[in-house]
């Protein structure tokens, strides 16, 4: 029997074209994001059917950057079945995406909310005055 080996090593387009019933496919299918810049802000969009609010975390962290992870499990229930499983289908998805935001926004006033399928993250800028605010000089001695 052949040995099933990891292929992270080759690009990921050989990896689909090489692949078959004896290898692991090595790319994973992640949802497609677009980002937006306006003059008052940036707006993230993230592809994410079937998805709620719930299975959403969105969070600046320590180094600030902007962290986006969904994770959704979905199992197949048939209640009230007499006999015993032959198969049985459970689905689980996560993903993670970390974003490095510009120093012009304003961290603290960030939004996220999920419609139609798409989880929608506003990021509004500061104002060129409020950025000058927050640069600081420091003397040299």
């Amino acid at each position: 029997m052949p040995v099933r080996r990891s292929q992270n090593w080759l690009p990921s387009i050989f990896n689909e074209f090489l692949s078959n019933e004896w290898m692991d496919k090595a790319n994973v299918t992640s949802p497609s994001i677009n980002v937006i810049e306006s003059e008052k802000e940036f707006k993230v969009e993230v592809a994410a059917p079937g998805m709620t609010k719930e299975d959403f975390n969105v969070r600046v962290d320590e180094d600030d950057n902007l962290v986006i992870t969904m994770e959704k499990r979905n199992e197949n229930k048939e209640e009230k079945k007499e006999g015993r499983y032959l198969r049985r289908e459970f689905s689980y998805s996560k993903f993670q995406q970390t974003m490095i935001l510009p120093d012009n926004v304003e961290k603290d006033n960030i939004t996220a909310q999920v419609e139609h399928g798409v989880l929608n993250i506003t990021i509004p800028k500061l104002s060129e005055e409020e950025v000058k605010k927050a640069q600081r000089v420091i003397e040299v001695k």
